[in-house]
């Protein structure tokens, strides 16, 4: 990672990373829009958020969705074995980033560390974004009523 990446996540985190990342998806005018976490924090404790949405108006429209009951909503209207699928692909995507010799405590569950259900609309929203096969995800663009191509 670069500097500049580093301060601009940095400033959008309001503080310090406490882990490696990559920025996977940017901004029209280039600021880290999400960032894909590294699975151990630098004093080694599991991260088992893997994407992380950054951009401040994302971060805006999905915490309003949240504060209109958003979450609970998604479990009804997202089938639950899909969910459940796209859980295990995001804990297997995280898992294997891990390195190969790890053998202390590891992340666990899904989306934002959740092993079913919906637990942050923030942590799938960025899933989406980086490419992921998220169901959440799809319903959060169907709620800003926009399709899959306005995904990247």
């Amino acid at each position: 990672m670069n500097l500049k990446d580093w301060d601009d996540v940095t400033t959008l985190l309001g503080r310090e990373p406490r882990c490696g990342f990559e920025v996977v998806v940017r901004t029209t005018l280039g600021s880290p829009r999400v960032i894909r976490n590294d699975p151990l924090l630098y004093d080694g404790t599991p991260m088992p958020t893997l994407y992380w949405l950054l951009d401040p108006e994302d971060c805006l429209q999905v915490a309003r969705l949240e504060s209109e009951g958003g979450v609970k909503q998604a479990e009804v209207a997202v089938d639950a074995k899909a969910l459940a699928l796209a859980h295990a692909r995001y804990g297997n995507e995280r898992d294997m980033s891990l390195p190969f010799e790890y053998d202390g405590p590891r992340p666990s569950g899904g989306v934002g560390g959740c092993s079913k259900g919906v637990k942050c609309l923030h942590a799938h929203y960025a899933w989406l974004l980086a490419g992921g096969d998220d169901p959440v995800g799809k319903w959060i663009l169907t709620r800003f009523g926009k399709d899959q191509s306005d995904a990247s």
